[in-house]
């Protein structure tokens, strides 16, 4: 067949595919599916296996080799690779979490996208701080900047460091002039100790948050829960972390 006639075939065969129960859109080829989903067809078989995308009565097999899928398997694909990528959620839990709570699943989604947009909306607003105005007003060498954002403390860009970049910056700077310096063996490194140590606790704090306002509150609420908390919790972390590090001295003392 030419070419010209296997394009003119092409509308008929999709023509004839078969519908959807209830006249919706038209079902998919698993070939189709893989790549309207960005997965592969291995991929996809696994989560039929597993039962992630339902019990399988929407599927349409013409044959022994060949059936059709319906088009909403591609939001639920689409769903599943978010849970695992941005939530860490294994497949087990997921499957566990469609099957029970999809809405809730599909409200938590919805409430991530939107605080995420509203987060880096306002950190855009706010601009940036160049290089050079930190360096002077900060006297922190270049090789110490340059240092930390190798390490991932810092992510400048062309444009400069965020506020947030810059309340760090200005933290170091308080702690070398007060003698937390490289004389002392204190370096970029020991900032890690603190990351390290947050990244497990900020995930967490985003999950149970997310959990209890998706599905309770809406969006633009829980986006201005999200705002209000954000210096609360700055102070909080802060007085508990020194009221634990008073403990840990004293204990020390009396030992």
């Amino acid at each position: 067949m030419s070419a010209t006639a296997t394009q003119a075939a092409a509308p008929a065969a999709r023509a004839a595919a078969p519908a959807a129960h209830g006249g919706a859109e038209p079902l998919l080829k698993m070939s189709e599916l893989a790549e309207r989903s960005g997965v592969s067809a291995g991929t996809i078989r696994h989560y039929l296996r597993e039962g992630l995308l339902g019990a399988g009565e929407d599927i349409v097999r013409t044959s022994r080799n060949m059936a059709y899928y319906p088009a909403y398997y591609v939001q639920r694909i689409e769903l599943i690779k978010r849970l695992q990528k941005q939530r860490f959620m294994p497949l087990r839990l997921i499957r566990g979490a469609l099957e029970d709570h999809p809405e809730r699943v599909q409200a938590l989604i919805e409430l991530e996208d939107r605080i995420l947009e509203r987060a880096l909306a306002g950190a855009d607003a706010r601009g940036r701080t160049s290089m050079r105005a930190v360096r002077e007003r900060y006297r922190i060498p270049r090789n110490v900047l340059e240092r930390l954002a190798e390490i991932g403390v810092l992510s400048p860009t062309r444009g400069g460091y965020d506020r947030e970049d810059v309340r760090i910056i200005e933290a170091i700077a308080s702690f070398r002039a007060g003698g937390y310096d490289e004389a002392l063996g204190f370096t970029v490194y020991d900032t890690l100790r603190y990351r390290d140590a947050l990244k497990p606790l900020v995930r967490e704090e985003v999950r149970a948050l997310l959990d209890r306002l998706a599905g309770e509150v809406d969006v633009e609420r829980a986006t201005e829960i999200v705002a209000a908390g954000v210096e609360p919790l700055r102070e909080l972390l802060g007085a508990m972390h020194t009221k634990l590090l008073l403990a840990e001295l004293r204990r020390q003392r009396a030992r």
